[in-house]
């Protein structure tokens, strides 16, 4: 059983979550907070699995729970949102980087017409989350020691593109990498993180605060600028024109995912040959593995980040598997790499 404490000031929705996951015969509610307060108390006295966290309760925000949970009692912790006010999606970004695991919107309730899928992303998410090793969050805060990145190998072909994917864990990732490079890198970058609907405009606007290249939600045939991070939009597929503009694309689901890390990889490796980039970040599962393929045959530079620092090694597990890798690298090591590859000069740390 997987043992999941409710922290949701509103009586209606907190009932509507418990009984969310009691459909599901692999999960017990243990606990139900209605503050922040008392869901690190009872995070401290239960030690759950899993913590869906609400981010405005009365006593202490979810912003201010998580922090303190990571702190002292690393918990899973699931932040659940109702609101896509810019205001409360930066606050549930910053509980990401705090060290919640993933973010799920609130259920509109058993009246609309997709409730049943509601739940079982719901649970699904729930179960996965429960098995993810996490760390306190004080010791990610800490400078890391770490060697500077190894030399990128002499290429003939200069990279005009860079492709990333993550999902788990992704979003923190990105805001470490992007707030550490410069602006006027020599390519574009496309990004496909797998995000709850609505929520990307939101995480284009966080990695912005700190990002000194642009980053923005990507729109169908606008050209690809070098120093600007395109992230693909809600429910369509991020790849490259013939003519090198953006393409956004409704095929499909590949492998359950729009947008797909293979469907962006097998992309740029179309159109750019050896002078494409990927990049794979932490994740769960294993997108972008088949696009990896393409690329490597297509003669492009593929990087993975390395277990120690990913939330989840799935899909960088996966790639490593794969045989396509050329480099797997720990987070702090990867600004420095991709400076040296796409403008041959180092990043800051």
């Amino acid at each position: 059983m997987i043992r999941v404490l409710v922290a949701e000031d509103s009586v209606t929705f907190r009932l509507m979550l418990v009984e969310m996951m009691r459909s599901d015969a692999e999960i017990e509610v243990v606990g139900e907070a209605s503050n922040g307060q008392e869901a690190i108390d009872m995070t401290r006295r239960l030690r759950p699995d899993v913590v869906t966290m609400d981010i405005h309760m009365p006593v202490l925000n979810g912003l201010d729970a998580t922090k303190q949970i990571m702190i002292h009692t690393p918990t899973p912790i699931v932040i659940v949102s109702g609101s896509l006010d810019p205001h409360d999606v930066a606050f549930s970004m910053y509980a990401l980087r705090a060290g919640a695991l993933a973010l799920l919107p609130k259920p509109q309730g058993p009246g609309a017409g997709d409730f049943d899928r509601t739940v079982k992303r719901f649970t699904e998410t729930i179960k996965a989350m429960a098995q993810v090793k996490v760390v306190r969050h004080w010791a990610l805060r800490q400078p890391l020691a770490v060697e500077g990145p190894p030399a990128v190998p002499v290429r003939e072909t200069r990279v005009r593109v860079l492709a990333i994917t993550a999902s788990t864990g992704g979003p923190t990732a990105l805001n470490r990498l992007f707030s550490s490079l410069h602006g006027d890198l020599g390519a574009s970058i496309l990004v496909v993180q797998h995000m709850v609907p609505e929520f990307i405009e939101g995480l284009a606007s966080w990695l912005n605060l700190n990002a000194a290249l642009r980053v923005k939600v990507a729109e169908d045939r606008e050209p690809l600028l070098p120093g600007v991070a395109y992230l693909a939009p809600d429910n369509r597929h991020l790849g490259v024109s013939a003519s090198q503009t953006v393409l956004l694309s409704c095929d499909p689901p590949i492998d359950g995912f729009r947008p797909s890390g293979t469907f962006l990889f097998a992309s740029v490796a179309r159109v750019y040959g050896p002078a494409a980039a990927g990049l794979i970040l932490t994740g769960m599962g294993r997108d972008g593995v088949e696009g990896l393929r393409e690329l490597h045959k297509a003669g492009g530079h593929i990087m993975a980040q390395d277990e120690e620092t990913s939330v989840v090694f799935g899909m960088p597990g996966e790639a490593i598997a794969s045989g396509c890798t050329h480099r797997v690298l720990p987070l702090a090591q990867i600004p420095g790499y991709l400076g040296q590859l796409l403008n041959n000069r180092s990043q800051s740390p």
